[in-house]
């Protein structure tokens, strides 16, 4: 049996106080357990560690047993991205329908009251809020995940996010710096790249980040996004300009003046994986600036961890990485941590605020025209491919929603493989039979990057023009059908804050 020398242990713990690794199951394994008491500080949860609050509870207690001062993270974005309710759909609407209402008390009170239900359960750093100006609205990964496409709205409804989350005890991680809106493609699948020059990327993109730091957000979360006007061949998650040349450096030298915990995104995510591999990603992440490493929506087991570790520890032997950079990194983590534990009790001083997110759903809803005559209805759900992000175990649509208000309500789904299959007029043809002369319900998310979608639906309306319309994406098309709502995100509340205007049950109808 070999024995770390004390240096050779501190380097060690080191390395695994910088990982945030995910795991399978319910209940921690053994070598998470084991890896916690060997330096590791922090674990992220996925919706496949979550069946019940009650669970999660019994979950992080169990992380807590062997390190109190654990982080706990998740990517509890509310609305589309939801961990905590991923099998009911989220209690509380996203980003871009509290961007809507454009009412900063209103994202505070959402936020502290979704911040209070993760302390509850024991989580206490939350991968949210997303800063992102959705400057592209045909934008793949981020779209209703952003409060708008105003830099300026978006800056003060971060700011009101991270206030509200942390005045909770739950640390905000603000994302995905330096701005993933003005992107086509996601960072899941590829390596996005943005051609805006650093006038532009001041003027916009990092507009609401700048506010996240000045309103003391705890962590900046990188994105793996390269912007030639920063880096010409590395994304930002692995570059010292965007890391440590412009979020770090001091306002009075151009930068933003972060001194907080800076998380790289998924390093899994083949942006980075297909380009310098995992192990690679990670060292080139710290060594650039990055603090803490977040891996394991895809990767989560012992051997994934043991691997980034000891990359790590081979890059400072190498010279690869200086082991005061490590060491740097590991404090702000373990400094995170102590602010955390310092503040595990502010969430029990918070009242509940059970109904706060269906009233913003319900302030969100942006309703044109009106639903003619009182016939049962068909919900035809078009469906696209949804992000990563979202997760496609996530219920969505109306269904749910509807049918118990107007019971027969019927409903099938249809897709772009049948559009493929078919063709675009037959598939029309075939809802409206399926229908059997009920009103139709064409519920839609971002209609207007979908071309399949977009087709079905016109000609739907056309032979149908008392169909009601609900778009649950970015509402980019102009509204059609006898009724429009836009509701802004596909979040439960979302969906019943428009099944009540459908069905004729919401106040004032």
């Amino acid at each position: 049996m070999t024995t770390l020398t004390s240096s050779q242990s501190t380097l060690t713990r080191n390395a695994l106080a910088v990982l945030q690794p995910g795991f399978v199951g319910t209940t921690a394994p053994q070598w998470l357990l084991r890896c916690l008491d060997e330096g590791l500080t922090a674990v992220g949860l996925f919706a496949r560690n979550i069946e019940s609050s009650a669970q999660l509870a019994e979950l992080t207690a169990q992380l807590r047993a062997v390190r109190p001062e654990v982080l706990v993270a998740i990517d509890e974005e509310g609305g589309d991205v939801t961990r905590l309710e991923a099998h009911t759909g989220s209690s509380f609407p996203g980003n871009l329908a509290l961007g809507t209402v454009d009412d900063p008390d209103l994202t505070r009170d959402v936020a502290a009251e979704l911040g209070r239900r993760l302390a509850e359960c024991g989580v206490n750093l939350n991968w949210a809020p997303s800063a992102d100006v959705n400057s592209n609205p045909g934008n793949p990964v981020i779209g209703v995940r952003s409060f708008g496409a105003d830099p300026e709205l978006v800056a003060r409804h971060t700011i009101a996010y991270i206030e509200g989350l942390q005045s909770v005890g739950v640390a905000a991680s603000t994302k995905h710096f330096p701005g993933h809106g003005d992107t086509s493609v996601d960072s899941h699948h590829a390596l996005p790249r943005i051609d805006a020059d650093l006038e532009t990327l001041h003027a916009r993109e990092l507009v609401p980040f700048r506010a996240a730091v000045a309103a003391g957000t705890k962590v900046m979360m990188s994105a793996h996004i390269l912007l030639p006007a920063l880096d010409e061949t590395l994304p930002a998650t692995l570059s010292p300009s965007a890391l440590t040349g412009l979020l770090r450096a001091p306002i009075t030298e151009g930068g933003l003046g972060f001194d907080g915990l800076i998380v790289t995104d998924a390093v899994e995510m083949k942006a980075i994986a297909d380009h310098h591999g995992v192990e690679h990603g990670t060292v080139l992440a710290i060594a650039a600036g990055a603090d803490a490493i977040c891996v394991g929506g895809g990767l989560s087991d012992e051997a994934t961890v043991l691997r980034l570790r000891d990359a790590l520890v081979a890059a400072v032997h190498s010279g690869e990485l200086p082991e005061e950079r490590l060491a740097e990194a590991a404090g702000r983590v373990r400094a995170l941590a102590e602010w955390t534990s310092a503040h595990a009790g502010a969430a029990a001083q918070r009242p509940v605020r059970a109904d706060v997110g269906l009233a913003a759903a319900r302030r969100a809803l942006h309703v044109t025209g009106a639903r003619s005559g009182d016939s049962e209805l068909h919900v035809a759900a078009f469906t696209p491919m949804r992000n990563i992000a979202v997760g496609h175990e996530t219920p969505w649509g109306l269904a749910n929603e509807l049918e118990p208000l107007l019971p027969g309500t019927t409903t099938a789904d249809y897709r772009r493989e049948h559009a493929e299959a078919e063709g675009t007029e037959a598939l029309a043809t075939r809802v409206l039979a399926e229908a059997g002369g009920r009103t139709i319900v064409g519920v839609v998310r971002d209609v207007h990057r979908h071309a399949w979608m977009a087709e079905v639906l016109a000609a739907v309306v056309a032979a149908e023009p008392d169909t009601v319309v609900v778009e649950m994406g970015v509402p980019q098309a102009p509204p059609t059908g006898a009724l429009h709502l836009a509701t802004h995100g596909a979040a439960r509340v979302c969906a019943r804050a428009a099944a009540e205007v459908i069905a004729g049950t919401a106040e004032g109808s």
